[in-house]
């Protein structure tokens, strides 16, 4: 054996063995970026609270300081949405909306002293929404129930600046379009949204 041949042959091994190496590094990257990229796409969604609606537990005045919300479709893979959560969804004109559900299919809604009734009896509400006061306009205004029908009635937060099922009726169960589940910008507000 040649001994100069041997020593000119190692660095072009080393050489391949770093490309294959860095080949295998690009390659598993490139698979990861495409698995969480099909996760996020398939099962998740970000967008921007634009509205003060929701306020206090979603803020948004239409500038750059509205809270970043992640809402998540895979829940409504295997169950329908309950009351008192949080949801997106896409009214009519295609726009991408965030409410809270406080009737289901089937019910009869109304609002008894600014507190959701559902066929009759004020509905309790969880803890971290207890502080909420709901105004009796539109077609529940007037001691006037809604039937749901095969839809879920929604209202905002901040009912006196709330374009919701008081005014457009129950959402379809095929407009609802995930839950809103975290918000993620800003740092001051980081923090789940639903009960």
């Amino acid at each position: 054996m040649n001994t100069p041949d041997k020593l000119r042959a190692a660095p072009r091994r080393r050489l391949r063995a770093i490309a294959r190496g860095t080949g295998r590094w690009l390659w598993n990257g490139l698979a990861v970026v495409g698995l969480l990229s099909v996760i996020y796409f398939g099962g998740f969604d970000l967008s921007q609270i634009v509205s003060g609606s929701m306020t206090p537990t979603l803020q948004g005045e239409g500038g750059p300081d509205g809270d970043w919300v992640l809402a998540e479709r895979v829940s409504f893979w295997f169950r329908e949405p309950r009351r008192w959560e949080v949801v997106q969804f896409h009214t009519p004109d295609h726009m991408l909306v965030a409410k809270r559900v406080v009737g289901l299919p089937g019910e009869t809604v109304s609002l008894v002293d600014h507190q959701v009734a559902i066929g009759g009896t004020v509905m309790t509400k969880p803890v971290n929404v207890s502080h909420l006061s709901y105004l009796p306009y539109g077609n529940v205004s007037q001691d006037r129930s809604v039937a749901c029908g095969t839809g879920y009635y929604v209202l905002g937060d901040e009912t006196r600046d709330s374009f919701d099922s008081r005014f457009d009726g129950p959402v379809p169960p095929e407009r609802i379009c995930g839950r809103a589940w975290l918000i993620v910008w800003p740092p001051s507000r980081i923090g789940f949204v639903n009960p």
